[in-house]
């Protein structure tokens, strides 16, 4: 008889209001104190909130005005992106410690697979402390920790006790775990999402267990088998420390809206160029442009094209993300936000003469 299969060990490690977190402690006088980090003027937007903020309503993807409205007392302060991936590198030297399977979601949280893990450990929930007891003595920061035995539910977990905690959900009791949560709640389904199924009956975890695959596969395509298996606790994503980046993108909001096609336009050319210099720099390129326009009522439209090589340069990339935005001229309203994307990425680069380059293999 084979033997069965190990149960996994996934820890989600999540740090505790980063951005806001390494600015209270590069500046005592901001500790203890609402803090946003972000641009404080009209059109700005909040990227993190501490805890002292968050307590108020505020948080992030929030416009600056209604944090500052939600909280007068706040203090915004402007991003030091190159002092976060600094602070991030240091965590992920700490979890190189314990295992090679490391799946970065952002700057401030990752999936460790401990199933086998370098410390011989055998208890996960003890690898967290210690993990998290280490990222605190490196870095003076908090982290928080969710133990489970699949990705979907270590995620859930590590939300179960923040600030600076974590908890467990065991194969015994993540299905009933799932039942109770709120559909809302879920990792994974977004609001438009949640408002479908709310609409289908669906609210909660018992709701979504009570449908039946077909069912799911009809109203949500592809996701209806994860769906499908997250409503019985099941998820076999593995955890990926090769994961492929999918796309890189740049946007900007503006300080007054934009209604002609030549400002339009040439305040995309920043844009393209900052999303070049991302793949310059990983040795990548992209076969699709995307540009994304938000108008002043906050609807939005974006215009994709793709070729059959990657880009050569970042003048390709501004020049079909320029006719791309021409398709929608004139505009329905004035623009607001304007963003470029470059997605279907590969390591395959087009030369000046066209011919097609492979880079970043050191064999």
């Amino acid at each position: 008889m084979a033997p069965a299969e190990a149960i996994r060990k996934i820890i989600h490690v999540d740090m505790d209001a980063f951005y806001a977190s390494v600015e209270q402690r590069d500046n005592p006088e901001l500790r203890g104190k609402p803090l946003a980090v972000g641009g404080a003027a009209a059109r700005g937007v909040v990227a993190a909130a501490s805890y002292e903020a968050r307590t108020f309503g505020v948080h992030s993807a929030m416009p600056s005005v209604t944090a500052a409205r939600k909280c007068p007392e706040i203090i915004f302060v402007k991003p030091r992106f190159e002092v976060y991936r600094a602070v991030s590198q240091q965590i992920r030297e700490i979890f190189a410690e314990y295992t090679p399977l490391i799946e970065p979601l952002s700057l401030d949280e990752a999936y460790l697979d401990v199933t086998q893990n370098l410390k011989g450990m055998p208890v996960a929930t003890q690898i967290a402390l210690e993990i998290r007891a280490k990222i605190k003595a490196v870095t003076g920061l908090n982290a928080s920790a969710g133990i489970s035995y699949n990705k979907f539910l270590a995620k859930m977990a590590s939300d179960l006790n923040k600030p600076n905690g974590q908890a467990v959900i065991t194969p015994k009791n993540g299905p009933a775990f799932v039942a109770s949560l709120p559909i809302k709640k879920f990792h994974g389904v977004g609001p438009a999402t949640a408002e479908k199924m709310r609409k289908l009956g669906i609210e909660t975890g018992a709701d979504l267990k009570a449908q039946s695959l077909a069912f799911l596969t009809q109203h949500f395509g592809k996701s209806g088998p994860y769906f499908h298996g997250i409503a019985r606790g099941i998820d076999d994503r593995q955890v990926r420390p090769d994961r492929v980046r999918k796309s890189v993108g740049a946007e900007d909001t503006f300080a007054e809206d934009i209604d002609t096609l030549d400002l339009a336009t040439s305040e995309l050319k920043p844009l393209a160029e900052k999303v070049w210099r991302h793949c310059e720099a990983k040795g990548f390129s992209g076969k699709t442009v995307t540009v994304k326009i938000k108008y002043s009522d906050f609807t939005q439209a974006t215009r994709s094209r793709s070729n059959s090589l990657p880009f050569a340069n970042g003048n390709d990339v501004l020049e079909a993300a320029a006719s791309l935005l021409a398709t929608v001229y004139p505009f329905r309203r004035s623009v607001r936000l304007l963003g470029v994307t470059l997605s279907s990425l590969t390591n395959d680069r087009v030369a000046g003469d066209g011919e097609l380059l492979q880079l970043g293999l050191d064999l």
